[in-house]
């Protein structure tokens, strides 16, 4: 792309999922420009932790402090007991005030429409919104943006940008899970448990190993195997375009989604910092971009993943999208906890030289002489060690082996509020 092309070109959103308020912040922090969370009903992550509406009031407090936005998903398919409860369920949006609604459901647009007017609707991927046609209906009927299905390739995108009203705003996946199904729309789940992924219970059975039964031969399972690489058929690769930043800008995509409502903060920071760097980068110049392409690689295998694929976005996957041998993520790092609070020169505690007191709700093991990791929402990793560690009685300890404490760690190199501390490991996590 030339650098006129480049220059005329808006600069895309970057849009993260929040699970509860502390990821939220952190997505905000580490470089979201917007963040999609969900209700505590209506919503396709059930098993999330999600917001009351306490959570979500605040949260959108904070993101509009920082010049964010908030988008709430309502994109279930609904069933008829569902509707009333829609109904009051965005009345009280409207009092909230979020940015936007997302839906997919026509009968809960129309909901959403009467009960919250001031609010923007979107258009879920969820609604299979895979041509031009339907995303001019659904401008017709007052979307302000549509999620294009994921089955969508590049080219297939740029069409529909040229064939829509340009204030209708397009919205793209470019990082996370990825579906067995079109568009999300499984049954296997609700089949095999009784919990519908349409209605945010998915079992996520595409990730489960499956044989071959011949009907004559009952109860003699046949493994389903590509080349001694296993069973897991259904298993796809995890989708990241961090190395074509400039041909999603090229095709005219005005929101970049990342997904994973079920994430965890240091998830969320670290793609969002490497993709809010990515986008920076591209728009200062393209060889910036381009320089920094190693960092961007290493960055982002630092959260979990199951290897990369970009999707339909360069045509029909093939095979080689998928994963055979393993239904495991791959981590490149543990989290460890938020700098709630940090106190340095000065306090009561005594510091090493340049050093700090961080206080943290800790998330997974790690002992006094640990070095970690200080990751700053400005790109910086700042490597420090764990000098000393303090429990909520006072006491001094040398671990802390339970999840949740709440602990003063002493540091040998200086931190900041919001940093999120790390350590590095090379695990495979079973889903």
């Amino acid at each position: 792309m030339s650098e006129m092309k480049k220059i005329n070109r808006k600069k895309p959103e970057l849009l993260c999922p929040a699970k509860d308020l502390e990821v939220l912040k952190t997505a905000v922090d580490f470089g979201a420009d917007a963040v999609y969370i969900g209700g505590e009903a209506f919503g396709l992550r059930a098993k999330a932790r999600n917001f009351n509406r306490e959570e979500m009031a605040e949260g959108i407090r904070y993101a509009h402090a920082h010049g964010a936005r908030v988008h709430v998903t309502a994109n279930i398919l609904a069933h008829d007991p569902d509707l009333a409860g829609a109904a009051e369920y965005f009345r009280e949006l409207e009092e909230l005030r979020p940015d936007a609604v997302l839906v997919a459901d026509p009968g809960m647009f129309a909901l959403a429409k009467e009960n919250c007017p001031d609010v923007e609707i979107h258009i879920s991927t969820q609604a299979n919104n895979t041509n031009y046609g339907t995303f001019n209906f659904w401008a017709a009927q007052g979307a302000k943006r549509v999620v294009c299905a994921r089955e969508l390739s590049l080219a297939e995108i740029r069409e529909i940008r040229d064939n829509t009203p340009k204030d209708l705003e397009i919205e793209a996946f470019v990082h996370g899970a990825m579906c067995i199904s079109y568009s999300g729309r499984c049954l296997l789940s609700n089949y095999f448990t009784g919990r519908d992924a349409n209605h945010g219970e998915c079992t996520h059975p595409c990730r489960w190993k499956y044989a071959v039964m011949e009907e004559s031969r009952p109860g003699e399972y046949l493994p389903i195997e590509e080349n001694e690489r296993g069973t897991f058929i259904f298993n796809s690769r995890d989708l990241c375009m961090i190395e074509h930043i400039p041909e999603l800008v090229e095709a005219g995509i005005d929101s970049l989604k990342i997904e994973g409502r079920m994430k965890t903060a240091l998830y969320v920071a670290t793609v969002a910092r490497t993709y809010r760097k990515a986008i920076d980068d591209y728009f200062e110049s393209e060889g910036k971009y381009r320089a920094n392409m190693d960092w961007y690689r290493e960055e982002i295998r630092k959260c979990t993943y199951r290897r990369f694929t970009t999707g339909f976005y360069f045509g029909k996957p093939s095979e080689e999208s998928m994963v055979y041998d393993s239904n495991t993520y791959v981590s490149e790092s543990v989290w460890l906890g938020i700098a709630e609070e940090v106190q340095n020169a000065g306090t009561t505690f005594e510091l090493p030289r340049g050093g700090s007191a961080v206080r943290i709700t800790q998330r997974n093991k790690f002992s006094v002489g640990d070095g970690i990791e200080l990751m700053k929402p400005d790109g910086r990793d700042v490597q420090t060690k764990v000098v000393a560690m303090i429990n909520e009685a006072g006491e001094a300890v040398e671990s802390a082996p339970h999840p949740k404490e709440r602990l003063w760690i002493i540091l040998d190199a200086e931190a900041d509020q919001g940093d999120l501390l790390r350590t590095e490991t090379n695990e495979r996590i079973r889903t």
